[in-house]
């Protein structure tokens, strides 16, 4: 057994160093550097998928792009009652984007709600809600946006009257409506249910178009009961088997968010639609799944139920046989007079829902959806279906583009109230009724 000298080695070693040429000590660091480069590298790529991700799930897009062309280039325009406020451009440009901004300033204008001259933004920007988020997410999503193309372009001004153009005056708005802090995790629930929690209220905000606001635009106590955003009802999406989505099986609830349809309960359409085609498709099926996790254990909320017994989707029923229709009059279209509701339904809808309004291509998340068990048709008010009727939908889902034609153009205000109680009346709730003066507004 032969036994070597630390002292032998460390001379070797140096005679080695001494015969090596130095050119090939250099090449060693350049490799070292070379592999630290890579590694960062990677590195900022994965931050900058992760940041991607979290502005998917966040929904950055659909508030910030007016032109597809110039994505996050801001200049969507919020109608509200006391005027329209239009959102930033937040493209890396240094003039009109956020290029400028500090990792601190972005910080304060996505969870404080404070811009970098320290004026208060509106909160059409939902910092009500993103106040919860991590430093490391919200960095996350800054390092994505760092990598979408500048667009050297201003939003327009907002047009708010007095005194709602005072931004000082959002401190007193913020008193009473905003409490800023991050979010705490609950130690009593499971991994699952505290991600929920977190997508739910604070990266997906959905309280903010499903909770019903108070008298001063803020959020109310009746968290996810329901709300009215302009023309359009979000529902109510708590526990509630009447009012809300108690009725809904996990899968259902995973399947409307990821597709934006499941058959035989809902088909999104309008703002939904676009979160749909802008945020939950992208999530990942275990977020999906967290989500539904946490929104079974909410409080449950009545607020919208209208004294129903049914749940939305569970009204309706078919026309089961042709013989009774041969023996009802038929108004004729462009013959002069009204044409009455079965003979709009016919000539607009048939083709597509079927006679009997039950759809076509069954429970695929393409198909037709059928008019029974849709919750547009047995909501308590007409206004989504009406707004289905007048405008379409378009929704782009993974598997897919799925479209309605809009019939604004097609059909007077009369015809489309006419169609849209025969609709309710025939395959939904009863109740749910439009007048032409009401569809003329919401044109």
């Amino acid at each position: 057994m032969t036994t070597i000298n630390k002292n032998t080695t460390r001379r070797r070693f140096g005679a080695l160093r001494k015969w090596l040429p130095a050119s090939a000590i250099a090449l060693s660091g350049m490799f070292a550097g070379t592999l630290a480069h890579a590694a960062n590298a990677n590195a900022d790529a994965a931050l900058v998928k992760r940041g991607e991700y979290l502005a998917r799930a966040a929904d950055c897009i659909a508030c910030h792009t007016s032109n597809k062309a110039q994505p996050y280039a801001g200049g969507v325009p919020f109608d509200l009652p006391f005027g329209t406020i239009y959102s930033t451009n937040i493209t890396p440009d240094k003039t009109y984007g956020i290029g400028n901004l500090s990792d601190a300033d972005f910080i304060g204008a996505v969870r404080e709600g404070k811009s970098k001259d320290g004026k208060r933004l509106y909160p059409a920007m939902p910092y009500t809600s993103y106040t919860q988020l991590t430093d490391d997410d919200i960095l996350a999503i800054r390092a994505y946006l760092r990598t979408i193309a500048p667009v050297g372009k201003a939003a327009p001004a907002n047009t708010l009257g007095f005194p709602f153009n005072q931004r000082w005056a959002m401190v007193f708005w913020n008193l009473f409506n905003f409490d800023s802090g991050r979010f705490q995790s609950d130690p009593s629930k499971s991994a699952e249910w505290n991600r929920g929690a977190y997508l739910v209220g604070a990266l997906a905000h959905c309280q903010e178009c499903h909770t019903p606001r108070n008298f001063m635009q803020g959020l109310s106590g009746k968290s996810l009961a329901g709300a009215q955003l302009g023309n359009w009802s979000a529902y109510n999406i708590t526990p509630d088997p009447i009012a809300g989505i108690g009725g809904w099986s996990d899968a259902e609830l995973i399947a409307y968010l990821r597709d934006g349809a499941a058959p035989g309960v809902a088909n999104a359409a309008g703002p939904m639609a676009e979160v749909v085609e802008n945020s939950t498709r992208f999530l990942s099926d275990q977020d999906l799944k967290s989500m539904v996790t946490y929104l079974r254990t909410v409080p449950a909320q009545t607020h919208g139920a209208d004294g129903s017994t049914k749940s939305r989707f569970g009204w309706g029923s078919s026309i089961e046989s042709v013989t009774a229709l041969r023996n009802q009059p038929l108004t004729v279209l462009g013959a002069g007079g009204a044409a009455d509701g079965r003979t709009l339904f016919n000539a607009n809808c048939a083709s597509c829902h079927g006679w009997q309004g039950t759809g076509v291509g069954g429970k695929d998340s393409g198909a037709y959806p059928s008019l029974m068990h849709n919750t547009s048709v047995g909501a308590s008010n007409a206004d989504n279906l009406t707004m289905v009727v007048l405008h379409g939908v378009s929704r782009q889902t993974n598997n897919g583009h799925m479209s309605m034609p809009a019939f604004a153009g097609e059909l007077s205000d009369s015809e489309v109230a006419t169609l849209v109680n025969f609709v309710t009346t025939q395959f939904g709730n009863p109740s749910a009724t439009i007048t032409a003066d009401k569809v003329a507004k919401m044109r």
